[in-house]
């Protein structure tokens, strides 16, 4: 009776999250304070309820009870514990129910960690999310049951998909979807503001953290998922513009935008329409991306479901939330003060340029995803929107975003002098000119691009350092850096994040070689000032697999390196093969290789790839989420707890 109880602990969890969408809300528009206090134990019940079903689905899983289908269809005896468990998200009913257990975790969070805040947002804010959690609880009970029995069970499960028997899917996906649905924390804030016509500094600090988080977590989710695919699909690649990637992509770039705009609504109490917007469009993009995901409309190596039924139904939903949340701002902003005036030239001039290129590089890249989709739709045949598009599109949009984030920290808020502003960064101009020039060279090849992205590092780089320095020249000395505050390292380590991402991504696309060759027993290649010699290859048994296992001595100068052991492997349950490729790491440059298909006569296709500085675009988002983690170590956060409550005090004064 396990899955029945998971199946009926759902039930429930819809029924209280109904009541919690429903009475806090209508409290706060009664001014009835019972109604609003029910939205913490509401939050508390339905994560417990949620997480009971989880829990359920799980133990189905461990236990190989074939009677579930969706166990029957994404599991296996052979297959091993941790990829049993994890196969719990590794289909679409599972990966739902884990989206709705993260956006009850969030909501509780949020129920816990808003003591100090006025009951009315609270409340508006719980009922809120507890609105969107009708919605998907409804869409896995009437749509896409993970607790379905089958009349007749199967002795042996389908088994999980080949391609999601990695250690990826245990911590890929729940990092992502703890993103995605963290922005709905910011889009329940956003939307208590605007019904409550209180949108002041206070709200805008206690939305920061928040809005942090999320883009922490989606940060290291898409991150993981890149590295997950260039070693795992055996291409060599790391970012294909996949239409899905595209659907992970687009929030955090929103996300970005959001977190600057809400740096400036805090300061300095402007942008706030332009804040509240960016909020209801990064969860937007999040469901959007549930879309894509779910309903069919995409053929792609992450795409979960092909039923129509569920595609209209999530749609709706989309439609919904963005529809009313769109209705309510258009009715709402137009009384929101616009707060104080700035200068063409300030930082929040540059915040808000960096807002719009990084609105714009989203809206290229909705188009290049959704274009072909809305012409299939209309009958008016198919078209393909690839790399080439993004490239050309996206690309140059990164240029002056990449100028600015080094230049905008060094302008004053409300005015600033650009006279100023180009004396103190003309020794940050000139290294990374000569930088930028020269370091092609040292390479051994000059490329255009190559030398314009290295100049845009330097420059990155070198504005943060001179920035730091003036601060500490201003400020007293040494001493003053344990004095600022940790928002402000954080800022720098994500804006050093960035410089060390873009230079894995110029230096690995300017420079990489790939090559694909017949190889037999004892054939040598040489790529990149290495030699790789085919030793030979073997057979080899795994829990759930057959394999082919190559023997490649990676040597240079004649010294032998590393024996790197790529694998051609065949799933018993499926007959899928699959590669596993084999890599050398290091600071400066991967050594890659897989192999491909028999040729005759002892010999294999065989790929290997020479890619330098390749792991510095993970390094750089693992800098970019840590700088996040930092500022939300900012005691200014745990203070803006206790103003945003004084404030709310003043104003029920007033």
């Amino acid at each position: 009776m396990i899955a029945e109880l998971g199946h009926f602990c759902l039930i429930l969890a819809l029924c209280v999250a109904l009541a919690q969408g429903l009475l806090p809300l209508a409290g706060a528009v009664r001014g009835n304070a019972r109604w609003i206090a029910f939205a913490r134990p509401a939050a508390a019940a339905q994560f417990a309820l949620v997480a009971l079903a989880f829990a359920a689905l799980a133990w189905s899983f461990a236990q190989n009870d074939f009677s579930v289908a969706y166990v029957a269809q994404h599991s296996n005896t052979k297959l091993p514990l941790a990829y049993r468990l994890s196969a719990v998200w590794g289909g679409h009913e599972g990966s739902l129910l884990l989206w709705i257990l993260l956006l009850a975790g969030w909501t509780l969070a949020v129920a816990l960690a808003s003591g100090p805040l006025p009951e009315t947002l609270v409340g508006r804010t719980i009922g809120v999310l507890g609105l969107v959690a009708v919605g998907f609880h409804a869409f896995i009970l009437f749509t896409s049951n993970p607790f379905e029995r089958l009349l007749q069970v199967p002795a042996e499960g389908r088994d999980l998909n080949p391609l999601l028997q990695d250690p990826g899917l245990i911590f890929h996906p729940p990092m992502l979807y703890m993103g995605y649905v963290g922005f709905s924390v910011a889009f329940a804030l956003a939307i208590a503001a605007l019904a409550s016509g209180r949108l002041d500094a206070a709200w805008a600090r206690w939305s920061r953290p928040w809005t942090t988080a999320a883009w922490v977590f989606l940060t290291l989710g898409i991150a993981l998922g890149s590295y997950w695919a260039y070693y795992e699909l055996g291409w060599g690649g790391w970012w294909f513009w996949d239409p899905v990637e595209n659907a992970s992509f687009m929030p955090w770039l929103i996300g970005t935008a959001l977190i600057h705009s809400l740096a400036v609504t805090e300061k300095r109490g402007v942008l706030k329409n332009w804040t509240l917007l960016l909020a209801i469009t990064a969860f937007s993009l999040s469901l959007l991306g549930t879309f894509l995901v779910r309903s069919g409309v995409l053929t792609s190596v992450h795409a979960f479901a092909t039923d129509p039924r569920r595609g209209i139904f999530i749609l709706l939903l989309l439609v919904l939330v963005i529809g009313a949340s769109l209705v309510l701002f258009a009715v709402r902003a137009p009384r929101v003060a616009s707060g104080g005036a700035f200068d063409l030239v300030s930082r929040e001039t540059f915040l808000l340029a960096n807002n719009v290129l990084l609105t714009v590089a989203c809206a290229t890249v909705f188009l290049g995803t959704l274009y072909p989709l809305a012409v299939d739709a209309f009958g008016m045949g198919k078209i393909s929107v690839g790399p080439p598009y993004f490239n050309a599109v996206f690309g140059p949009l990164m240029v002056p975003l990449l100028f600015l984030v080094a230049l905008g920290p060094h302008a004053s808020w409300r005015s600033a002098s650009l006279v100023e502003l180009l004396t103190r960064s003309r020794a940050a101009f000139a290294i990374a000119i000569i930088g930028g020039l020269g370091l092609p060279f040292a390479m051994g090849r000059f490329s255009p691009l190559v030398a314009l992205g290295l100049f845009l590092v330097l420059w990155i780089i070198a504005c943060n350092f001179q920035h730091v320095r003036s601060r500490v020249a201003l400020r007293g000395g040494a001493p003053a850096l344990l004095r600022q505050p940790a928002g402000y390292w954080g800022m720098h380590l994500a804006h050093l994040g960035l410089a060390v991402c873009v230079i894995g991504v110029v230096v690995s696309k300017g420079y990489e070689t790939e090559k694909e060759v017949r190889m037999a027993q004892g054939d040598t290649l040489a790529i990149g000032g290495y030699s790789l010699r085919l030793v030979g290859l073997r057979e080899a048994p795994g829990p759930n697999y057959s394999a082919v296992v190559g023997e490649v001595e990676l040597s240079r100068d004649g010294r032998l390196l590393k024996v790197l052991r790529p694998e051609k492997r065949t799933y018993f349950s499926s007959q899928m093969p699959m590669t596993e490729a084999a890599i050398d790491p290091g600071l400066t440059r991967d050594i890659y290789v897989s192999i491909g298909e028999p040729l005759g006569g002892g010999a294999w296709s065989v790929r290997a790839y020479y890619k330098p500085f390749i792991v510095w675009i993970w390094g750089g988002a693992l800098l970019m989420a840590l700088g996040g983690v930092l500022a939300l170590s900012d005691r200014r956060y745990r203070r803006g707890r206790a103003t945003a409550q004084a404030a709310a005090v003043q104003g029920a004064k007033a």
